[in-house]
Formats: C-alpha cells, structure tokens, sequence
C-alpha cells in the first residue's frame, strides 16, 4: 500500500498551479514548472514522483494520521428535485454576445478544518463576473435562492439563468421567483456536469487556488477569505476571455 503523503507534498501541485495563475502563466506543465517541482521535492525530502503526487490530487485519499490531508473531498450529496419543475436546456449551440444574456448559478460543498459549508455562486456567461454568492450551513433552496435575489437587486435581470437539477433549482420557489421576474429558465441535463461548464470551472479554481489552500477554522473565516478571493478573481485578466478582467468587461457593457 503507498503511504500517505504529508500535508506539503499533497499540497505541491495545488500551490504551483495557483502561484502560476495568480502571476498570469498558465503554462504549469513546461521545463520551468517542472525544475521548480524537483528543487521543491528535495527541499522537503518528498520521494514521490510528480505523477504520483498528481494521482494523490485525482484520488483524493482520506485522512489515515496528523499532519495528512486530502485535498479532494467526498461528494456531497445532491437530492434531485420534484420532476415537475424540471426546465429543458437552453444553452446548447446559444451565442452568448452581451452581458445579462446568461447567467449560471450553482452550489458546491466547502470543506473547513473542522466541518463544512456550502457555497452558492452566480457567474455572468458572458464576462466571466460573479455577480453573487454566499455561505450556508445546509442545501436549503432558499439560501441559494436568497443569493440570486441580491444578484438580481443589484445587476438586474438576466435573459437566461442555467442551473443543475437540483433539489435547490426544482423546487416552487425557485421557479416562481424566475417566472415573476420574467427570465427564462435552463437546467443541464440529468448527469452533464459539462452543460454548466462555466460555473463548473469556477468551482475549480477557487478551490485549487484558495479553499483547499487555506483550510477555514470557522464560517467566519472562511467568508472573509472567499470574499477576498473573489474580488481579486473578478479584478484580474482572464485568458478565456482575451485577458480582460470580468469587472471591467462587465461594468463596460452592462
């Protein structure tokens, strides 16, 4: 059996990447990268190779003593919600042209270092922005729900807002709510995690760049870190969308 790998040598590939993405290189996987890993590994006495680190991140194994950590958690359990507010998909072969015109919103488990919470986000298509989110403790629709009413508030209505299946997005009060502000609703198709592509990136980045690197040690903290975290995110050049900033595409042309 391999052993567990300590806390730094887990932690190697998620610090790398989000030093690189901070500084603006995205190239993670050139000679550079890979002189810097080695030197790392033998300041720390890490043995592993860099595929094996890599297979330790994929896997995420459990906690087995202290001083050793997983930097993927378990799934968190998503009940599917009531069939009859299950809405078609509206994204697929769509031209997102403006901003407003789609927004994507969904929720995700947040771990801490002694439980957890969940955290709902809504991202502008179009510009990359996070034009809302918050913390709660359970998968309640109306935590979820009362973050896109504050986005709504702020930013006005989207076009379109594209969500999973879950319980949280297929339930009365979430519908009634898009019906009443007149803005049409589009859900991915049962298990296409990639139908929500935009969100789900999101998710990955601030996981690997922030949370998993700055385990929280209560709610607390954990919303002034994410807070900080996203202001720096939507102030800072996005490749995929030509190395604009999300704020300044956003405010520009909303």
């Amino acid at each position: 059996m391999q052993a567990a790998l300590p806390l730094p040598g887990l932690f190697l590939l998620c610090t790398q990447t989000g030093e690189h993405r901070q500084s603006g290189d995205d190239a993670t996987h050139g000679c550079a990268y890979i002189r810097r890993t080695n030197r790392w590994r033998a300041d720390h006495a890490i043995h592993a190779g860099r595929k094996g680190l890599q297979n330790r991140l994929r896997t995420g194994k459990k906690i087995d003593a202290p001083g050793q950590y997983t930097c993927l958690p378990q799934k968190a359990f998503d009940p599917a919600g009531d069939k009859q507010y299950i809405y078609a998909y509206l994204f697929r072969n769509l031209q997102v042209q403006r901003v407003n015109q789609v927004w994507a919103i969904d929720i995700t488990y947040v771990p801490m270092q002694k439980g957890f919470m969940y955290l709902t986000a809504v991202i502008d298509v179009y510009s990359r922005y996070i034009v809302g989110w918050g913390l709660s403790n359970t998968l309640d629709a109306e935590a979820s729900l009362q973050v896109l009413r504050q986005a709504v508030a702020e930013h006005g209505e989207p076009e379109i807002i594209n969500s999973d299946q879950g319980s949280q997005f297929t339930c009365k009060e979430y519908v009634d709510f898009l019906k009443e502000e007149q803005i049409r609703i589009s859900m991915d198709g049962k298990g296409r995690a990639l139908d929500n592509i935009f969100i789900e990136r999101f998710w990955r980045t601030i996981k690997y760049q922030h949370i998993y690197l700055n385990p929280a040690q209560d709610g607390i903290t954990l919303y002034q870190g994410i807070s900080c975290w996203i202001d720096k995110y939507n102030h800072k050049p996005h490749q995929g969308i030509n190395r604009n900033k999300p704020a300044n595409l956003y405010q520009m042309a909303a």
